[in-house]
């Protein structure tokens, strides 16, 4: 999966969002609420490092097993270290976004028709930031 655009995320501004006390049920329905928490900056709740975070739309279907789309928004710190496991933004040719195997050996995609890309000592694989969140459009 190539990632097709980048966006950096500009100066931080507050913008409150009404966020409902009650979950919304994803199995059983349950009775209504019109109970409002109160709000929700989604800068707070997505961003941890805004001077290292960045937007980015992916393109491909290497990690469609992981809900991952072509369109989806991603967003992308360069602040934190990448660990095994992690989703991470890497450049191996093209800038593609994939699992960071737990050795650190390999580039894992989430899609069986995909090949692992092996990191060696002679690979020019440089990580860009781990992807923390992904959104994607439902509506057409």
């Amino acid at each position: 999966m190539n990632i097709a655009s980048l966006t950096p995320v500009c100066a931080h501004t507050t913008i409150l969002l009404p966020l409902y006390l009650n979950r919304i049920a994803a199995g059983f329905p349950g009775p209504a609420d019109d109970y409002i928490d109160g709000g929700l900056d989604l800068n707070e709740g997505l961003i941890k490092h805004s001077a290292a975070t960045y937007f980015a739309r992916a393109e491909g279907d290497s990690m469609i097993e992981l809900g991952i789309f072509t369109g989806n928004l991603l967003i992308i710190d360069r602040a934190i270290h990448a660990e095994g496991g992690d989703m991470l933004i890497a450049v191996d040719a093209l800038l593609t976004i994939k699992l960071l195997g737990f050795a650190h050996s390999r580039l894992l995609p989430a899609n069986k028709l995909y090949r692992p890309i092996e990191i060696s000592a002679k690979s020019q694989v440089d990580i860009e930031g781990v992807m923390l969140h992904t959104a994607h459009c439902l509506s057409i």
